[in-house]
């Protein structure tokens, strides 16, 4: 989704509603939630602000495949 998205590509992401499904887009990423009426103000801050590095949380690294077929394999004794 655009929020798993925008922490990878370190792009700015605000998320209008009171929660989330993916609480590490907010610790690790990119990602703040904000009210309807905080919208406009939040979008101008994020536009004006210096590109910031982010963090890319933990094992979102591009090998989740590799993993899962690890743990297969060891389920199989394949290993």
């Amino acid at each position: 989704g655009l929020q798993e998205e925008t922490t990878i590509l370190g792009v700015p992401c605000l998320t209008v509603r009171p929660n989330t499904e993916r609480p590490i887009t907010i610790t690790h990423g990119t990602n703040r939630l904000v009210t309807f009426e905080e919208l406009v103000p939040a979008a101008r801050k994020a536009l004006g602000a210096p590109e910031t590095p982010h963090r890319t949380p933990p094992l979102w690294d591009g090998h989740a495949g590799e993993r899962i077929a690890d743990v297969i394999r060891s389920w199989r004794g394949v290993a």
